[in-house]
């Protein structure tokens, strides 16, 4: 097995790809040893000396490292053992019984749109960068669209500058409803 890896806008977050489907169905994040019980390779990934994040794509797990932790050089070796032997295993990516959770609900035909750009013309951007966008909250009275930053670009220093330069930008102009937009942390 090959695993190839690539650097992603922030510095502190590195994506892997293990060359097969990692989370097909549903992108997952954990941001604590607690929440990675669910998931066999979180825990395990989170084991490994200056591990704060991890996050699973379609196709990619994306690590996000201390900032004071260890350097990528130190790290790189062991995350790359632990990712291998998750899947050489054929463990599963979460255990039974741990839900994956989706949103639920009706939306407004606005925030159906909004959804929409999202899934199509955002999200796979994002994923290139080793995370993912979320949708939060519209508040049609303001036309604030609140979004939440997931994986390597949840804590990214260029964050800010992509939901304002380019996410506001083409939401306002393919949704007229949307004023602005901010990041949930």
């Amino acid at each position: 097995m090959f695993i190839q890896t690539e650097a992603t806008p922030n510095p502190n977050a590195l994506k892997f790809l293990p060359g097969r489907d990692v989370a097909p169905q549903a992108v997952l994040e954990y941001r604590t040893i607690d929440e990675a019980a669910a998931s066999p390779l979180a825990e395990a990934l989170f084991e490994l000396e200056g591990v704060e994040g991890v996050f699973f794509g379609a196709d990619y797990v994306s690590v996000t490292r201390a900032a004071q932790g260890p350097d990528w050089s130190e790290m790189k070796a062991p995350i790359l053992s632990v990712i291998m032997d998750h899947f050489v295993s054929g463990a599963p990516l979460v255990r039974a019984g741990e839900a994956v959770s989706e949103d639920a609900g009706e939306d407004t035909e606005i925030v159906a749109e909004i959804k929409g750009l999202l899934d199509s013309r955002i999200r796979p951007a994002v994923a290139q960068d080793g995370g993912d966008i979320l949708f939060d909250h519209f508040d049609e009275e303001t036309g604030v669209l609140r979004l939440r930053m997931r994986g390597a670009c949840a804590g990214c220093p260029s964050s800010s500058a992509t939901l304002k330069a380019g996410v506001e930008q083409m939401m306002r102009h393919y949704v007229p409803e949307v004023t602005s937009v901010e990041q949930v942390l």
